[in-house]
């Protein structure tokens, strides 16, 4: 066969495979028209008036002033969909005639002997949709620092390379974006969501890294498609939720995406899962065709960077010193790691790789991080401060009493509202040694001698009980059995009896106590269970104690899917 020919077969034969992966049912081709419109036609400063049924359907394209603010721009919006309420509900009533602009326009916008019935319904379902051609041109630029990354670990996933684009429908490849709903990153994962798959909590939180949300990113779209075998289903499930596109599928009885987005009337099932594959293809289309719609651009060009997995507990400060760059720098390069990090409450977690664009600092950061010798290098993280909620107290009086923010209480502890319950617990601010909080962990940590060798495991999602591989503590100052045995996830009835002494013995600084080889901690290397913590996860918690998710399921007679909740015990091993 002629080498020409086999080319073209082999191209037609990938274009068909992409084909059937992405497929574009005539039924979403007036959304797909639309979203192109949305992403390359207007900009921010603009707004599509519409149907939010039928995407053909457009009323007026409104101007909205560069300079406004967003409540005036809100104004503007719900104006302009209130008007167009009025001029169909003015067409169901028969009016033809004596019409005023907005009910001569959406009169023409929809098919000529179009019934009453048809505008009363198309009444109820007037929207705004803001432009987006400038965030997407922006976005467009932006991806070229992380597309050869994210193809890399498409690869590796073994997934089609088109899924490249999602970042431009969730976050127009802004790695720092946060949305209203709590969702964080270049890839937008909810907190629970996120969890499954990365690390989240105060120190750090996986989603705002490009590189580590990449990887999770794949993850969760693999499982999607395993479990939902359709990639229009498995992307829809990436906004609606697994679950919800299954329940919607053997509903309907089909798993084209065509009749659920047109037939299904889930609750929840609203204009953005709807619109969610359609706005993908979408993207795919701008994002492969980008000079057509916008002109050459110029894409941003990816950075090399060198690494190195840190071994102890570093504080940033003394890693930028030994570094010679700024620490803004490597907040900058490495945004997984939260602000209690930077500002000092906390240390850069044991087993956190850290990342620098090469040539930024005068040497490697294998050379800075053992120049930090016994100093700058900790065998502990620095504890958290905790607060018992009395009854009668609020968010707010706390955050009074501890000199803090209530934004930063909700922020530590993952709170979407002011509610709090008698009984719980509070994550504080800072640390025991910089806070004069009653009810607190044990003293700070005491830094590792340079010469002891420190194993690196990957950093547990709940520092303040993974203090360390050590089966021994030495007690600091304000130490007691209670915050001792809770650090290492010991009873203190276990901890007394590890070490023959009385839970009257009264501790001294300097003393030295057993902590692990017997106990159901999880500082010991003899653990058989775990006290699950905020911010834990199945996958985590496999990770952290080396053995498999689907085990850890198993051995607690859990199912997949299953939520965890902080104070559960999982047992470790199978009996």
């Amino acid at each position: 066969m002629p080498r020409f020919i086999l080319t073209c077969l082999l191209l037609s034969l990938t274009l068909a495979a992409n084909a059937s992966n992405f497929p574009r049912p005539s039924s979403l081709e007036p959304a797909v028209r639309f979203w192109t419109k949305v992403y390359t036609n207007i900009d921010t400063n603009q707004g599509y008036v519409h149907d939010d049924t039928n995407l053909s359907i457009v009323y007026e394209t409104l101007d909205l002033p560069w300079h406004a603010s967003h409540q005036v721009r809100q104004r503007m919006s719900n104006a302009a969909e209130k008007k167009y309420a009025y001029a169909l509900a003015a067409l169901a009533g028969g009016k033809r005639s004596g019409l005023n602009t907005a009910e001569s326009r959406a009169l023409k916008a929809w098919p000529a002997g179009t019934s009453n019935a048809t505008f009363r319904e198309a009444s109820n379902r007037v929207r705004f949709q803001l432009g987006q051609a400038d965030r997407f041109k922006e976005g467009l630029i932006r991806s070229g620092r992380w597309k050869p990354h994210i193809r890399r670990v498409l690869a590796m996933h073994q997934l089609p390379e088109e899924l490249e684009v999602l970042p431009h429908v969730e976050s127009s490849f802004n790695p720092s974006v946060y949305s209203k709903v709590a969702a964080a990153g270049m890839w937008q994962f909810m907190p629970q969501t996120a969890q499954q798959y990365m690390r989240v909590d105060h120190i750090i939180d996986e989603r705002m890294d490009p590189y580590l949300s990449t990887e999770g990113a794949a993850k969760l779209l693999k499982r999607n498609y395993q479990v939902a075998e359709s990639w229009p289903l498995a992307l829809t499930a990436y906004n609606f939720g697994l679950g919800g596109i299954i329940r919607a599928s053997k509903s309907m009885g089909t798993r084209d995406i065509g009749v659920l987005v047109a037939r299904y009337q889930g609750p929840a099932f609203g204009f953005a899962s709807r619109n969610f594959y359609a706005c993908f293809l979408a993207a795919l289309e701008v994002d492969r065709n980008a000079e057509r719609y916008f002109g050459p651009v110029k894409l941003d060009n990816p950075i090399n960077y060198d690494t190195v997995v840190l071994h102890h507990y570093v504080p940033a400060k003394a890693l930028a010193d030994k570094l010679q760059v700024p620490i803004s720098d490597l907040k900058d390069y490495n945004p997984a790691l939260m602000e209690p990090v930077w500002s000092g409450e906390k240390y850069i977690p044991r087993g956190f790789e850290i990342r620098l664009p090469q040539g930024r600092s005068g040497q490697s950061l294998e050379t800075a991080v053992a120049a930090l010798g016994s100093s700058g290098s900790y065998g502990f993280q620095k504890p958290d401060v905790m607060h018992k909620i009395r009854p009668g107290e609020s968010l707010g009086g706390i955050a009074r009493r501890y000199n803090t923010t209530v934004p930063k209480l909700m922020a530590l502890n993952g709170m979407r509202n002011h509610n709090i319950r008698a009984g719980r617990t509070l994550r504080l601010p800072g640390n025991n040694t910089t806070t004069g909080a009653m009810e607190t962990a044990s003293a700070a940590p005491r830094p590792v001698s340079s010469s002891t060798p420190s194993s690196s495991p990957s950093p547990s999602s709940s520092e303040s009980e993974s203090a360390s591989s050590s089966s021994h503590y030495v007690v600091q100052s304000g130490d007691s059995l209670w915050s001792i045995a809770r650090r290492f996830n010991l009873s203190q009835k276990e901890l007394v009896a590890m070490n023959g002494i009385s839970s009257r013995t009264t501790l001294r600084p300097g003393q030295t106590l057993k902590v692990s080889g017997s106990g159901s901690g999880s500082g010991g290397g003899g653990a058989k269970q775990y006290v699950i913590q905020p911010g834990d996860s199945l996958w985590s918690i496999a990770r952290r104690f080396n053995v498999s998710t689907s085990n850890l399921l198993a051995w607690n007679n859990l199912k997949k899917g299953h939520v965890i909740k902080p104070g559960q015990v999982l047992r470790l091993a199978s009996n």
